[in-house]
């Protein structure tokens, strides 16, 4: 399923319009008709009454407005009592939008132009959100604003169309005022605000109807960001949402072998959880790489793992490990896995980008692997002071094996040299960006995971919830990643499989507790 920027539905729409030859008016009719529909399947699940539902129809002097007004038209033919509230005066409308006024008057609509405080919402049963559309950005003006307002304080379920007015089709940031719909009909394909957050709040639950716009017309026009479903999975990757089925005649070296670089000895933990959730994910082999001095106090504590103790003359610290030694150890592994739980140290950087330019196979970096870079972006080296002769991680070279960065937004942050809620205005833009000019691929963690990747598509992730905002999820997704790697899995693939899976277990885990506040890292492992 595409997700779609405001600027890339309107050339659609004049695709399907010039090119395919679907006049405007029909798409118009077929929108009208679907955002009816919603309020008939909404109205069904309420109380029954001894009259006909009464709505009102919001109608702004835009397309939007013109849908609304179609809208109104399907409702009374099904026996509803309805009133269209314009606005601004109805003279104002103009194109497809007054071709629908005109209809709307000849077949005697009842209709007012909205005063504030004059309406009556308690005597209505529902509303519909027709005011404005996904051309419109920041905050409404008078009297939309207001329209809003009362709309919103009445109480009343409210059917948007298309996208709750007030929400910035793009960003999903929402204003002041700003429709807080019970359900949104999302007109032939899903806008990015209706699944990036706060606006996934503000829709309520999200309807994607087709209105005869093909969706080829999406690929014609090169839109390449995706809604991270089962669907998507399948049809972009050939994968299916759960493990494929084993052969019979294969062993534990037939899914790889994955080496977690992780844990110190305060953050032990972090290593556990990446090096299980590695296992959980399907590799046959997992080696768990630490300190030396490390080794037996953690051995048999993940008794299916191996442990690999790294020389670090007796300190238990990796500032002190050979890293020639650690590397040793990646030599003949499927995937590696780099950063949970790792700590902090002078000339870190330095000792990352020997992973960087050492590592022939595919490399996950995480957590604090991940701040090392960004040191080495700064030009400074761990917690000390700046490293002149450091070069910056902008001036690395690609890697040729598959790498995958798996930031939350403080670290994206960082990365980026931004602020988080600069982060957290572009998600899907920042980590296009960022995977492009640095050829690898990027997990943006968070609500509405981003997936980036080198060739420039995205993916925005639908599984997962609040429970999850614990620590130590983010080890257990890096594992989930490694291990499919291991197994063969390209890397663009695996980050959005990985995701996923990661959400759906997460999602199983909250479902078995009393409050997803209970959830904890190793339930999202026990759900894999």
């Amino acid at each position: 399923m595409y997700l779609v920027t405001s600027e890339e539905m309107r050339k659609i729409d004049r695709y399907t319009i010039d090119s395919v030859g679907i006049p405007s008016l029909v798409l118009m009719e077929n929108a009208g008709r679907a955002i009816a529909e919603e309020a008939f399947r909404l109205a069904e699940t309420g109380a029954a009454r001894g009259r006909p539902p009464r709505w009102l129809i919001l109608v702004g002097k835009g397309n939007n407005g013109g849908d609304g007004l179609v809208c109104a038209r399907h409702m009374a033919e099904r026996g509803w009592e309805t009133l269209t509230v314009y606005a601004v005066p109805p003279e104002q409308l103009k194109g497809e939008a007054a071709v629908q006024r005109d209809i709307a008057d000849k077949l005697g609509l009842p209709a007012v132009v909205f005063e504030p405080g004059k309406l009556e919402w308690g005597r209505f049963d529902g509303i519909v959100d027709a005011l404005l559309g996904t051309g419109t950005a920041g905050e409404p003006r008078e009297p939309y604003a207001s329209l809003i307002r009362e709309a919103n304080a009445s109480g009343l379920p409210i059917v948007a169309a298309d996208i709750p007015s007030g929400l910035d089709a793009d960003t999903g940031e929402t204003a002041d005022a700003c429709i807080r719909a019970t359900v949104t009909v999302a007109l032939a394909m899903l806008k990015r605000g209706l699944l990036l957050h706060p606006g996934a709040e503000a829709a309520g639950r999200t309807v994607v109807r087709p209105i005869g716009i093909p969706e080829s017309a999406a690929r014609e026009l090169g839109v390449n960001t995706f809604v991270l479903n089962e669907e998507t999975l399948r049809r972009r990757f050939g994968l299916s949402a759960v493990p494929p089925v084993r052969a019979a005649n294969t062993h534990k070296g037939t899914y790889g072998h994955v080496l977690a670089v992780a844990g110190s000895r305060r953050m032990s933990g972090a290593g556990l959880l990446c090096a299980k959730a590695a296992l959980r994910a399907g590799c046959g082999l997992v080696t768990w790489a630490v300190p030396e001095a490390l080794a037996l106090p953690l051995a048999g504590v993940l008794p299916e793992a191996m442990i690999r103790g790294i020389a670090d003359g007796g300190s238990g610290e990796w500032a002190d490990a050979d890293v020639g030694d650690a590397l040793s150890a990646a030599a003949d592994k499927q995937a590696v896995v780099i950063g949970p739980g790792l700590g902090r140290w002078t000339g870190d950087s330095g000792w990352l980008r020997r992973w960087w330019q050492t590592v022939a196979s595919p490399l996950v970096v995480d957590a604090d692997a991940l701040n090392m870079l960004a040191a080495a972006g700064a030009g400074t080296s761990g917690s000390g002071p700046a490293a002149p002769s450091a070069e910056p991680f902008s001036a690395w070279p690609r890697r040729e094996a598959a790498t995958v960065l798996t930031p939350h937004p403080g670290e994206m942050a960082r990365l980026c040299g931004l602020s988080v809620r600069e982060v957290q205005r572009d998600r899907i833009g920042l980590a296009r960006d960022f995977a492009l000019r640095h050829g690898v691929v990027l997990v943006l963690k968070g609500a509405r995971t981003v997936v980036a990747s080198p060739s420039g598509e995205v993916y925005v992730n639908t599984t997962g919830n609040p429970g999850m905002a614990t620590g130590g999820t983010g080890d257990v997704l890096a594992g989930v990643i490694a291990a499919l790697l291991a197994q063969g899995m390209d890397a663009t693939a695996a980050a959005a499989l990985g995701v996923y899976m990661h959400g759906v277990a997460g999602d199983r885990a909250a479902a078995a507790r009393t409050s997803p506040a209970s959830l904890i890292a190793g339930d999202v492992v026990d759900w894999l």
